[in-house]
Parts: C-alpha cells; structure tokens; sequence
C-alpha cells in the first residue's frame, strides 16, 4: 500500500462506466483513494473547479502526486504502472500489451459509445426534456468534448437509426469477444488485463438496462461475465448506489 501522501485523488461519478473502470483496476491493485463524487445532474462536471483538474468535462479525472490524469483508460494503465500490479493487469510482453491496447481502442470506440446512446435514449431523455431549449442549448455548448453528443441528441432523443446503429455495434462486440475468449478465456493472454476491467462496466450497465439478451446465444461471454463477478474487485467497484438507473 502507498503511503498515506501518496493515495491518489480519484474524481469520479457512481454510475459512470468510465468511473467504474478506474475503480476495478484500484480495486484490483488493492489501493486506497480519495474519493471526490462529481455530481453530473447539477453539470458539477463543467464547473470551473473541476475543469480545472479535467478541461474534458468527463469523468473520471485521477489527481496523483499533483498532476491531473484524464481518460479511464489511461488512468488503469498509468496505475498498473506506477504501483506493484499482482495480477498482471498490464501484460508484462510487448505483443500482448499491443493487443490489449487495442481492444482497449476498440472499446472506447464501440461498446463504450454504444452504450451511451442506450443509456441516453432509455433512462436519461426525461432529464434533458425538462430543460427548455434554451437550457440544452446552454448545456450542451457548455460541454468541452460531448457537445455534438448532445447536439445530435436533442432533448428528444437519438433518431430510430442511431439506437438500432448502437445496438448493432454492441452485437458485433459480442461476437468479436466470443471469437476471442475460445482461446484462453480472457481478451488477452491468459489472464484477466485492463482490457478485460474496461469491458466489464458496458455488460453491467446493459444488465441494469434489462439487455442481457445481447449475449444470451454467446456461452463463452456468458461465462466470462461470471468470471468477472465472481473477482474481489467486482463488489469493491459496484458498492451501492452505483447501479443503474
């Protein structure tokens, strides 16, 4: 364990995915950490205190040795890194951490943008109508980098092409791993990474949604899912009040 002027700052949402990944991987290393709630039903997010630590606008940001980390999937490595790493998180060869990095952009560039607009279109739309145009308008201006998210978005909702290119980019998701776990069981090498960690909070956040259909055809997910729960980690990570809605 670091000591105690070494515990990093962690700025994070409860229900965030992005937050829950950074969560697993702290879990996962057993590290302690500061944790600074950011409220993103009151736009705390793009207040200029916590611009401050993350021009992003998003969650989460890590604040270690007094330098501001931004992006989940950075912020796993960057930890796997800096601190002893017991279960080989951060793959210890080149071509693996290669191949674990690029599952790593695979998510943030399909499941993860999928599952927004998901999330958006059936839990979050009743929110963002109760603003007047006016007020989304401001809102989504006020956003750094999810601004045109927003804006595609409207108060109402994606269009019905939008939801079904989601769900189709989640479909192909779970054929790809399916493909992949019949290996070792893992995305990567034959033990849990950081790639496996960041994949986990989008099957949560589409179990709480009611979509576990998505890979009920697909036995070797099914079994990774299991695999995944069953970790330390899992219950560190999603305490209560971090499930969704």
């Amino acid at each position: 364990m670091p000591d105690k002027s070494d515990i990093p700052d962690l700025y994070h949402s409860h229900k965030s995915t992005c937050s829950q990944k950074v969560r697993l991987c702290l879990a996962e290393l057993g590290l302690e950490y500061t944790s600074h709630p950011v409220n993103l039903e009151t736009g705390e997010q793009i207040s200029p205190q916590f611009l401050a630590i993350n021009p992003n606008g998003v969650v989460p940001a890590l604040v270690h040795r007094g330098i501001s980390l931004v992006e989940s999937t950075v912020i796993c490595e960057y930890l796997c890194e800096v601190y002893p790493d017991p279960n080989g998180l951060l793959p210890k060869h080149a071509l693996e951490r290669a191949q674990m990095r690029a599952w790593l952009r695979y998510i943030d560039e399909m499941p993860s943008m999928a599952v927004r607009v998901v999330t958006f279109q059936r839990e979050l739309i009743p929110f963002y109508q109760q603003m007047s145009e006016a007020e989304f308008d401001e809102f989504s201006e006020a956003m750094p980098v999810r601004k045109y998210f927003f804006k595609k978005m409207g108060r109402d909702g994606f269009s019905e092409q939008d939801y079904e290119d989601a769900i189709e980019q989640l479909c192909r998701t779970f054929t790809r791993m399916e493909s992949t776990l019949k290996a070792t069981g893992w995305l990567v090498g034959e033990q849990c990474t950081i790639a496996d960690l960041c994949m986990l909070p989008v099957i949560e956040r589409l179990e709480d949604l009611g979509m576990s259909e998505l890979w009920s055809d697909y036995p070797r997910v099914i079994h990774w899912i299991n695999s995944m729960r069953n970790r330390p980690s899992f219950n560190i990570a999603f305490y209560a009040g971090t499930r969704f809605p």
